[in-house]
Order: C-alpha cells, then sequence, then structure tokens
C-alpha cells in the first residue's frame, strides 16, 4: 500500500476514501436518484388516482341521469268521453269508459175520434200538433168539420181530439194543451147536467142537449148511459164519443 505523508507529517493512504471532488459527486448523484425516484413514485401514485376520479366521476354523472330521467312525472292524458282514465302512480288504466246509449225520442199517445178515416188511438212525436193526429188516423172524413178546432194545438200525453161534422160541429181537444172547450176529469151525470154542461160534451151542440133535457124530464131519469141511444140525432158513432164523459 502506498502512503503519502500529508503537511502535518501525518500518513495518509490512499484506501481510506474517495478524493474529495468524487465524493461530492457521489453525493450528488446520489440525492438526485433518490428524488428521481420519489418523483417516480408520486407521478405514478398520481396517475393511479387521476384514472380512479375519472371513472368515479363518470360513474356518478351517469346515475345522476338516470335518477333525474326516473324523477319526471309522466304526462297523462286526461280522459274525455268513452276514454281511458289515469289511475293511480300515473298509469293508464285501459278500461274504457262505456258510451251512453242514446235513450228513444219521447212519444206522445193521443185518442183521436169523431169524423176521421180511422178513428183510435195513434202515436205521435212530444211537441205533434193536432193536425198531425188528424193526419195520423188518415185525416178528415167527408163530413167533418173542424172549423171549431185549433188544428196548431200542442197535445199532451193522453189528450183526446174530437172531430166535429157539418151536422154537428162541435170538435174539441180533450185533455190537452189547446183546442176550443177545455175538458174536465169528472163526467157529466146525465141526470143532474144542466143544458150547459150537456153542451161540454164531444158532439152535443144545443139542439141535442134540449133533446137530452126533454127525454130526461118523459122518462124520469136515465138508468143507463145506453138510453142516450134513443134520442134523435146519437148513433152509433156519437154515443161512442160521449161514453169516456157521461155517467148517470
Amino acid at each position: 500500500m502506498r502512503a503519502s505523508q500529508g503537511n502535518d507529517g501525518e500518513a495518509l493512504s490512499e484506501d481510506d476514501g474517495f478524493d474529495q471532488p468524487d465524493l461530492a459527486n457521489y453525493g450528488l448523484q446520489r440525492r438526485d436518484s433518490v428524488a428521481m425516484a420519489r418523483w417516480h413514485g408520486v407521478l405514478a401514485f398520481g396517475r393511479e388516482h387521476v384514472v380512479v376520479v375519472v371513472v368515479a366521476l363518470a360513474v356518478g354523472l351517469v346515475f345522476a341521469v338516470m335518477t333525474f330521467l326516473h324523477s319526471r312525472p309522466d304526462v297523462v292524458p286526461l280522459s274525455g268521453a268513452g276514454g281511458a282514465s289515469p289511475s293511480v302512480g300515473g298509469q293508464v288504466s285501459a278500461t274504457a269508459t262505456p258510451s251512453a246509449q242514446p235513450s228513444p225520442d219521447p212519444v206522445v199517445k193521443v185518442h183521436v175520434l169523431g169524423a176521421v178515416v180511422r178513428p183510435g188511438v195513434v202515436t205521435l212525436p212530444r211537441g205533434a200538433r193536432v193536425q198531425d193526429a188528424i193526419e195520423a188516423a188518415g185525416g178528415l172524413a167527408a163530413d167533418a168539420d173542424p172549423a171549431q178546432l185549433n188544428l196548431a194545438a200542442v197535445l199532451d200525453d193522453g189528450s183526446q181530439i174530437v172531430i166535429g161534422t157539418t151536422a154537428q160541429p162541435d170538435g174539441r181537444v180533450n185533455g190537452g194543451t189547446g183546442g176550443t172547450g177545455g175538458a174536465t176529469d169528472a163526467k157529466v151525470n146525465l141526470n143532474t147536467a144542466s143544458q150547459a154542461e150537456l153542451e161540454t160534451l164531444p158532439g152535443i151542440g144545443p139542439v141535442t142537449a134540449q133533446k137530452i133535457m126533454t127525454w130526461r124530464d118523459q122518462h124520469g131519469r136515465f138508468s143507463d148511459i145506453s138510453e142516450l141511444q134513443e134520442i134523435d140525432g146519437i148513433g152509433p158513432k156519437t154515443m161512442a164519443q160521449l161514453e169516456p164523459y157521461v155517467c148517470v
């Protein structure tokens, strides 16, 4: 081993250490290596966390969008007539409301008698008039005289129309809304009625009413309404008109 003499006379060996410049360089290099290793570790740690953060943000964004879409209220159309009705939870019921059945048109039944072609009960739409009822009964007979009737009178259900003749022009509407001579539900008693009361009967004029009173005076009283046919001028047709309105 080679030794050297120092200034102080101490012997220094070349193996005791590095030269001062080499030692300084070695320290710097070592610090740089440690620092670089730390930065590499930091950079590697940072990249891994950045990936994790990005994935977490993406997952959070997807979750937020789906939550927003599911939280929006369902739009349910209002149900109209015969349409589907909304149920609880925004769902639309598939059961359709049954449509209302149209109601039949209202009608009235009217009894037409007297000088018409086909006397009897006719069915007319509500709001029909006397003229409509006469046409429904076949029209006027040859000897008819409807001059005393209000042909434009509106008929009620259950009305009775009596068509007068040229011999006895005493037409009337009984139980309706118009016509000459309004009728009452009370029957006329043949044994107690005055001439004025008798003249309110269908087909009975002043002359026939006087004949009824004369027959009553001669026979004392009527025992049956059919005895009216014994009076001149009251035949089967007139009798059919009188039956609903007279009593004894």
